[in-house]
């Protein structure tokens, strides 16, 4: 007898693999196959979306969770089949994205979380770097290695490691310890002139990523109101004093904009500004404060050695909050 239906229940949570209980259950979900289809499908990734609420304070925390699937399959009669019923999947989690060129369900990397190998970081100025902790041995900083854990716990499945000031170069081997998979180039840039700038983003593999922007940066303040014109006449002497304003103005507030370049770059760095650009969530550190930004600049013609010779970007960002605080 065929199958008819599908029951879905959709466990989310924290920790380890085996650390769920009834109380993950997020969604139960029953479908019907369509008379005409084989197979039945099954969208869980916005709902999964949901429980990934990513927050960023500088502080580059591991933002990911278990998924467990249990798929329980009916016949036409109502009846259960016997055979591998129910079916548990067990996923990983992250705010990632595939392009379309990659398919359906594409996995991303397991081991750099950056799609570049090159990163750009003021002289004497430590950074982060990103690896997937499951797939990943070791990584060599210049000549410092690091053993690289998994304990299963999804706070620290995303591992930043930080790169020592000045260093050079980054090697992450495979969990054998041998296998080099990514070389990663640190250009150190000295710039005593401009104002430098820090800007992180969740990028296509949902981790935090750094862009520096090292040149010539301006700030602009863009205000919007609301008028009213009032009577200034007062009754008892039907008079009215010159310095009492009759437009009235009201609702005012302003938002900040800031356009900031990345000077001279590396080819290689489009993919990262692509992803910038893509993404949802995006701040600053400005002033010694992480504020929250969006792109405001919203196409990119991509620069190539070839076509280019030197390769710079400008991006134009407003912060994400009204000038004159009115958080309610």
């Amino acid at each position: 007898m065929a199958m008819k239906s599908v029951t879905l229940e959709l466990y989310i949570y924290q920790g380890t693999e085996t650390s769920f209980s009834n109380t993950d259950l997020k969604y139960t979900i029953s479908k019907n196959r369509i008379s005409t289809q084989a197979n039945i499908t099954l969208e869980i990734g916005e709902l999964i979306r949901d429980y990934l609420d990513l927050e960023f304070n500088n502080d580059y925390l591991s933002f990911t969770t278990w998924v467990k699937a249990v798929v329980t399959f009916f016949k036409e009669d109502g009846e259960l089949y016997s055979y591998s019923n129910p079916q548990t999947f067990t996923y990983l989690a992250t705010e990632g994205y595939g392009y379309f060129e990659d398919g359906t369900n594409p996995e991303l990397s397991r081991n750099s979380l950056i799609s570049a190998s090159n990163i750009y970081l003021p002289d004497d100025t430590a950074g982060k770097t990103p690896i997937f902790a499951e797939g990943v041995g070791k990584v060599i900083i210049d000549s410092t290695t690091t053993q690289i854990t998994d304990n299963g716990n999804t706070n620290q499945k995303i591992q930043y490691l930080t790169i020592p000031a000045n260093s050079s170069t980054i090697r992450i081997y495979d969990t054998d310890d041998s296998t080099l998979l990514k070389t990663i180039n640190i250009t150190n840039i000295c710039e005593p002139k401009f104002t430098k700038y820090k800007v992180s983003f969740v990028n296509k593999y949902g981790c935090f990523e750094d862009l520096w922007f090292f040149k010539k940066s301006t700030e602009n303040l863009s205000v919007t109101d609301e008028s009213f014109k009032r009577n200034t006449i007062k009754n008892s002497t039907s008079t009215y004093e010159s310095y009492r304003s009759q437009n009235e103005r009201y609702n005012v507030n302003g938002l900040t904009n800031l356009t900031l370049n990345t000077g001279f770059i590396v080819e290689d760095m489009n993919q990262t500004i692509e992803e910038l650009f893509l993404s949802e969530q995006v701040w600053i550190r400005y002033e010694n404060k992480t504020l929250p930004i969006v792109p405001k600049t919203k196409s990119m013609a991509f620069k190539t050695s070839v076509n280019d010779n030197l390769t710079s970007y400008t991006v134009d960002f407003e912060f994400a909050f009204n000038k004159i605080n009115n958080v309610r």
